[in-house]
């Protein structure tokens, strides 16, 4: 596989940092973007010390102003022509009682922020007549999910974005795909109680809960020239979850 520059938003934790790792692991260069810049120097120095090659930028997903500062410095590394689309946020709450700020929070980090950051890739990619844009959805985003409309709104809506622009883009050589991770041991989902966890694993065929290298492994694929004729999927990474 030939060395590529990446960018992966939300690369200071969970599947983003596993995304970042394995991908630098691939020999691509990684531009790591999140907000918690001490966190993406842990994971940069990471991927340094195993002899990879990476670089740090902050990134607001809910700022367009941020989104265009973020690339900016990422083009003066190079063109990027793999975008991993991963970052995102929960403002769980029942739809009755669910404060219009909370809706509009989880739509523009996930699903606006993910579209500026496709916007600031294409032209570049465009010109290489080469990319791929992998958006990291969610189970819920197919299955629904009680007391999170917003949260499953805005990665529905990343599943109804990936299959438009794989057909807007197939013709430039820009594949775009979605991952739907299901119940995945992050930080995200480690505050979840005992019960719900407990409920959550009857229903997974695969009877455990999965690991962020195992979303991480379906981007690396999504990434290479080996998944070149695969574009408009959602490959589900969710243990059987939701079939």
């Amino acid at each position: 596989m030939s060395s590529r520059i990446a960018f992966v938003t939300g690369a200071s934790r969970g599947i983003g940092r596993a995304t970042a790792l394995s991908l630098a692991a691939a020999g691509h260069t990684v531009i790591l973007a999140a907000r918690d810049q001490q966190k993406l120097d842990e994971v940069a120095g990471a991927i340094r010390s195993a002899g990879g090659a990476a670089h740090t930028v902050q990134i607001d997903l809910s700022s367009p102003e941020s989104i265009q500062q973020a690339f900016a410095q990422a083009k003066e590394i190079g063109t990027v022509t793999i975008l991993v689309n991963n970052a995102g946020i929960t403002r769980d709450g029942l739809a009755m009682r669910m404060k219009p700020e909370d809706w509009s929070a989880v739509l523009n980090t996930n699903l606006t922020g993910a579209f500026l950051c496709i916007q600031q890739v294409l032209q570049g990619m465009m010109k290489e007549r080469w990319g791929r844009i992998i958006n990291i959805a969610s189970v819920v985003g197919e299955s629904g999910n009680a007391g999170q409309a917003n949260y499953v709104a805005s990665k529905a809506g990343l599943v109804g974005l990936t299959k438009s622009l794989a057909i807007e883009l197939g013709s430039r050589n820009i594949t775009v795909n979605a991952i739907t991770p299901g119940f995945i041991e992050t930080d995200m989902t480690a505050v979840l109680g005992e019960p719900i966890r407990e409920k959550m694993l009857a229903n997974i065929p695969l009877k455990r809960f999965g690991q962020p290298g195992e979303v991480a492994g379906a981007v690396k694929f999504l990434a290479s020239d080996e998944a070149a004729y695969i574009t408009g999927s959602v490959l589900r990474v969710n243990g059987g979850m939701y079939l």
